[in-house]
């Protein structure tokens, strides 16, 4: 069982903290959810766990199966076995779908894989989230539609097979057709051997994502954590809410 531990993380971006002594725990078939509003510091949590550059880590820790992700630049997290959705999948002309993930492939593995035997293990992948080999032989997100983008972050899960997962407002710009798409993939894909962090604005894409856990983050901190009850709670009371009832006078970045 693969477990990342994040303990009393304080990190910010051009001196400014946002993260203000987080603590959570992610376990392999475990979905983890970390919703909260505009500036709460959600996407500063994914830049800062996958080593994004310009963003400084003040104190705390995080491990991946006891090794110290800080320590390592980003290409050495994802060899460890931690993958990153993103929010906004960035194009790449001039390759190849299929010829990326073979490349991302051999890089996380850390061994030569045949063209053929490759094939066969993504064509594995693309029948189960129902992806089309017209996609894979395009350029990578070039004059893909937001939903595309993002079912193929989730076909890059799929083929590269982490240990956790955090997918960064995949959500986001999203009809409810894709979304419904994009959401199944997770769902298909979250199991034993795999522990997911969505993060979130909104309950929508916990309607198909069933997380085991849900996590109020606020002014850089997980102010209430619970089950699935929460996200509903959310969805009634909204952020002003939770900070009411908590006692928690604004939000902070």
């Amino acid at each position: 069982m693969s477990e990342l531990v994040i303990t009393e993380l304080r990190a910010g971006v051009q001196g400014r903290e946002i993260l203000k002594g987080l603590s959570l725990t992610v376990r392999s078939g475990e979905v983890h959810a970390v919703m909260g509003p505009n500036g709460s510091g959600k996407s500063t949590l994914s830049h800062v766990l996958m080593g994004k550059p310009g963003y400084e880590v003040i104190s705390g820790s995080v491990t991946l199966d006891g090794v110290d992700l800080l320590a390592l630049p980003t290409w050495q997290r994802a060899n460890a076995g931690l993958f990153l959705a993103m929010q906004y999948p960035t194009e790449v002309p001039g390759v190849s779908v299929v010829n990326f993930l073979r490349t991302a492939y051999k890089a996380v593995k850390g061994e030569e894989i045949s063209a053929l035997a490759f094939r066969k293990h993504m064509k594995e992948k693309m029948q189960l989230l129902g992806v089309e080999d017209a996609m894979v032989n395009r350029y990578v997100n070039q004059g893909f539609s937001g939903g595309e983008k993002k079912r193929n972050e989730i076909l890059q899960l799929a083929v590269l097979e982490p240990e956790i997962a955090i997918l960064d407002e995949t959500d986001s710009g999203l009809d409810i057709d894709s979304l419904r798409e994009v959401a199944t993939g997770i769902s298909q894909l979250a199991g034993p051997d795999l522990g997911v962090l969505v993060i979130t604005h909104y309950q929508r894409i916990l309607n198909y994502i069933t997380p085991d856990r849900v996590h109020v983050m606020i002014g850089g901190r997980i102010v209430k954590s619970g089950g699935p009850e929460i996200a509903h709670e959310l969805e009634e009371k909204g952020y002003e809410g939770i900070r009411g009832e908590l006692g928690i006078e604004e939000a902070t970045e």
